[in-house]
C-alpha cells in the first residue's frame, strides 16, 4: 500500500489548510476496519501535476472481508468498502459499498436508492465518527447484494440491452467521431459474459468503457485509415464518472 498509494500514510495536511479542517489520516482507519474483519486488496492514489500535492492527493482504497477471500469463486460478487479520502483539500472523506467480480478484476462502485453515498467534509467533525459512519456502509451489504440478484434473474431484450449503451454519450461527447459506435460496447470479452441479464450486461458494457481496447472496423477517419481503438480510463475520477454514466443510462 505504500508503494501504490503513499498518500495514504501521510500524518499532516498540505500546508495552507484552515483552522477548522479536522485532519483525518487514511492509515488511522486501516486497523479498526481490519478489527472489524475487513482487510485492504486495493489501493490507488490520483495522478498529481504539482509538486507540492504529492503525498497528500486523492486516494482510494479497498476493503473486503477476510471470510470471502478465502470462499468466493469464479463469477461469484463480493461486496467492498470504498474508501476515498484526500489530505490536500480536493475531497471530502467519502465511503462507499462498492462490488467487485473476480472474472473480470471488475470493480463498480454502486450509489443507488439502497444506498447513497456518504461524504463528510474536513471541518467541524470529529474524527471518530468516521467509525460509525463505516458501520452505515457495512448495513447496505445486504440490500445492495438483493439488487445484485434481482438484476441476474432480469433477462433483457435486445432493444434493452442496446439502451444501456446510451453511457457512451457520457464517455465520447461527440459520437460522430467516438472510435467506436455504442453498440461495439456489447461484445462481451470472454464467453460468460454473453449472457443476457442485466447484472452481465451492466458490467459489460462497463468494462468495455474503462478498460478500453476496442476497435470499429466499420468505420473509417476522414481520410480514410482506420479508427484507433478506445482507451481506457486510469483515473481515480474517471472510473467513478464511468459507472455513473451506467447507472444513468440504466435509469
Amino acid at each position: 500500500m505504500r508503494r501504490f498509494a503513499p498518500s495514504v500514510f501521510a500524518s499532516q495536511p498540505i500546508e495552507g489548510v484552515s483552522e477548522r479542517y479536522s485532519f483525518l489520516p487514511t492509515s488511522s482507519i486501516l486497523n479498526g476496519m481490519r478489527e472489524n474483519g475487513w482487510v485492504p486488496v486495493r489501493a490507488q492514489e490520483q495522478s498529481i501535476r504539482t509538486e507540492a500535492r504529492r503525498r497528500f492527493q486523492k486516494h482510494v482504497v479497498r476493503f473486503t472481508r477476510i471470510e470471502h477471500l478465502r470462499s468466493w469463486e469464479k463469477n461469484q460478487v463480493r461486496p467492498e468498502v470504498v474508501l476515498a479520502n484526500s489530505h490536500d483539500k480536493s475531497g471530502a472523506y467519502q465511503l462507499h459499498c462498492g462490488l467487485f467480480r473476480l472474472v473480470c478484476s471488475n470493480g463498480m462502485v454502486v450509489s443507488d436508492g439502497t444506498f447513497q453515498r456518504i461524504s463528510i467534509k474536513h471541518s467541524g467533525f470529529n474524527p471518530d465518527s468516521v467509525i460509525e459512519v463505516s458501520f452505515k456502509v457495512l448495513n447496505a451489504v445486504p440490500d445492495i447484494m438483493n439488487k445484485v440478484r434481482l438484476f441476474q434473474d432480469r433477462i433483457l431484450t435486445d432493444a434493452e440491452r442496446l439502451a444501456l449503451t446510451g453511457a457512451a454519450d457520457y464517455r465520447w461527447e461527440d459520437l460522430a467521431k467516438a472510435p467506436a459506435s455504442p453498440s461495439i460496447l456489447l461484445n462481451p470479452r470472454r464467453y460468460r459474459d454473453g449472457i443476457k441479464d442485466l447484472w452481465t450486461t451492466f458490467n459489460g458494457v462497463q468494462e468495455n468503457i474503462i478498460r478500453g481496447g476496442q476497435r470499429d472496423r466499420s468505420r473509417r477517419r476522414p481520410d480514410a485509415s482506420r479508427m484507433p481503438k478506445s482507451r481506457s480510463i486510469k483515473g481515480i475520477d474517471g472510473t467513478a464518472g464511468a459507472s455513473l454514466a451506467l447507472k444513468t443510462a440504466h435509469c
